[in-house]
Formats: structure tokens, sequence, C-alpha cells
């Protein structure tokens, strides 16, 4: 359905856990894809002062080299990383977000852009989406006719106030649930145990469940902000 897809997600590890097995099925279909991080996704963890750090930059080095390698499992042909500082997206301008999607929208052309849904509980994810909904507004230069929204294990279920509403649904093989494990594996350190919704046990059964909704076995869910057939 979709030949030239388009990821913007806030940080490095926000592409698999949202739609790593949907990526890998287009991938298998032959489909361009380009992923997008904003920021770079692991400099929250230091204060204002250590950003700067040799830890902290090797730290964010080491995500990248992460996001490398599994972009490559799933076959993404084309990453981009924006180094926004990573739990700090607002302190950077929603325009100049917005103008940093818009650009990568006009660069990729594509048919489907993927991203944050506006309920996570993490801010950085809405902020990007946010940044998404301006830059795809219609009648804009980088108008895409389908923008969906993904959900994030660990943000997305944990913003108690509003719920995810899935009305999309990709329906994948055990194979492609497969790769975005694998992929999530490069991200050693973003492993957690069980109860902890973010590993290999909770990615499987997240997959059954969504699957059980749209009556297969394994799916990805997804929220649809907008779509229009021509």
């Amino acid at each position: 359905m979709f030949s030239k897809i388009l990821v913007i997600c806030a940080h490095p590890d926000d592409d698999i856990l949202g739609c790593g097995a949907t990526l890998a099925k287009y991938h298998e279909k032959g489909a361009h894809i380009t992923v997008c991080f904003l920021a770079e996704g692991s400099s929250c963890r230091y204060t204002k002062s250590e950003i700067a750090s040799s830890q902290a930059i090797c730290a964010i080095e080491e995500r990248k080299d992460a996001a490398k390698e599994a972009l490559n499992l799933l076959g993404v042909d084309e990453f981009h990383f924006y180094d926004f500082p990573c739990g700090r997206l607002d302190t950077i301008a929603m325009i100049d977000l917005g103008k940093c999607v818009e650009q990568q929208i006009m660069q990729t052309k594509p048919d489907l852009v993927l991203t944050h849904s506006t309920v996570d509980a993490n801010y950085d994810h809405r902020l990007t989406s946010q940044a998404v909904l301006q830059a795809t507004r219609p009648g804009g230069v980088a108008f895409v006719p389908y923008v969906i929204h993904f959900e994030i294990l660990s943000s997305t279920e944990w913003r108690f106030d509003e719920s995810f509403k899935p009305n999309y649904f990709e329906a994948l093989q055990e194979r492609h649930v497969e790769k975005k494990i694998q992929a999530l594996n490069c991200y050693r350190s973003e492993i957690k145990p069980h109860p902890h919704p973010r590993n290999e046990d909770m990615l499987r059964m997240m997959s059954k469940v969504r699957g059980s909704q749209c009556n297969v076995v394994y799916a990805e869910a997804f929220s649809l902000l907008r779509g229009i057939v021509q």
C-alpha cells in the first residue's frame, strides 16, 4: 500500500518500539523507509551542566551506534539524527522542530508519515507529534496523504488521564515480530526485566493482543490521524 515511509520520532529506539515490525514488513514489500530522530535520546540522564561532558557524549554516540545496528536489521534505507537535547525538546521553538520535519518530508516525499501519539506520557514524544501535525497540515508545502500515530510501551500506556485509541492495524507474521525484538535488543541498556513493559515477552504479548483485536495472530496498532485516498 505504501511505497515511501517516513518515521519521525523523538529518540532512537522509539522507531523500533512504535513500528519496528511494520517496518520489517514493508521492507519485504520493497518500500523505501526513512527514519528521522529529532532528539539524541541519552542526555536526559544528565544534568544541564553535564550535557557536554565526555560521559554524556559517549552515551549519545553509543545510542547512535545501536540505532544504526537496529535500522540495518530492519532494512531501513535512510536515517537522520538531528541531535536536539533529549528530554529538553521544550527548549526548542516549535517552529524550528516543525521546519526540520517539513524539510525532511520535502526531501523524502513520503506517502505515509509515522510518528508518536499525542497522548504519550513522554513530553518529547508529544512535542514531536505536534511538530509533525504542524508540518503536514493540509495546504502546506509538506502535506502528506497519510499520517499515523504509533504507541510506545512504557510511555503511551502510562498516560493515565488519556488513552491511546487504535483504529488502524498492520497484520504481521511472526518473523516481523522477531525482527522487531532483534532490533530492540541492539539497545542493550533499554531492555528491562518483567514487569517492566520493555522486554521481549511484553513485545510478543502486545503483538498478540493487538492481533486479537483485528482477528489476526500478530499486529501492531496505530491511530490514524489522517488518510486521504485519491
